[in-house]
């Protein structure tokens, strides 16, 4: 496994959960108007930076247990709870946008 240093998992952490946001709020701004089609390319826009956050986080994780021990900085911590925001937004937005969807077809 290649050793990735603490701080460009911070930084991809950040970047891509912020890029995960980006993309679902494009998505809500999309059922918005009813472009359902487009809507679902930035949802899934949107699972894929979250996907690759993830990727990252369980990196630095498994450099843990291998007992490659890292600082817990500011940063680090901030990195960690805007990926669980992003998170969190996602899936309540998703939520949105099927109500949306459903409200459309009736």
């Amino acid at each position: 496994m290649e050793i990735i240093v603490a701080d460009q998992i911070i930084m991809g952490l950040i970047f891509n959960a912020g890029d995960a946001k980006q993309h679902i709020y494009q998505a809500l701004n999309l059922a918005k108007k009813g472009e359902f089609d487009k809507c679902q390319a930035e949802i899934d826009l949107a699972d894929n930076a979250l996907l690759e956050a993830h990727n990252l986080q369980t990196q630095f994780l498994a450099q843990e247990a291998s007992g490659n021990k890292s600082e817990i900085t500011a940063l680090f911590v901030h990195s960690q709870d805007h990926l669980m925001t992003s998170i969190t937004e996602i899936n309540l937005i998703k939520e949105i946008i099927d109500l949306r969807q459903e409200l459309s077809q009736k």
